[in-house]
């Protein structure tokens, strides 16, 4: 059975990203996400700007944007949707994730089972 993709992005969410790639400093190849401890789910999603692709990442293209993906972060993201919300408070990638079993309540972090 093959797994499905380690991560896909919408419409938004590669807009946003071509905004962030152009106007940021240095020589820009990606975007690199990653999971991290923290928050009170205990895991937060990590967006950085890449430089150059590291040792077993894993790389996503989408419409001309690529996306390195931390290898320690692939079996928590794999199947995850990146997507860009903008509301009254704030603008952020949000992620859309079958992985996960739990979401705090300002959706800053999450759980896997």
């Amino acid at each position: 059975m093959e797994r499905p993709p380690v991560l896909t992005m919408t419409d938004a969410a590669v807009t946003r990203a071509k905004e962030l790639m152009a106007r940021g400093d240095g020589d820009i190849l990606a975007l690199r996400v990653g999971v991290k401890t923290g928050g009170c789910s205990g895991l937060m999603y990590e967006v950085a700007y890449a430089t150059e692709k590291k040792r077993f990442e894993e790389e996503v293209e989408v419409d001309g944007v690529k996306v390195f993906v931390d290898p320690t972060a692939i079996m928590f993201l794999i199947g995850a949707e990146m997507d860009f919300k903008t509301d009254k408070f704030q603008s952020t990638f949000v992620f859309n994730n079958p992985n996960e079993s739990d979401r705090c309540g300002c959706g800053e972090s999450f759980r896997v089972a």
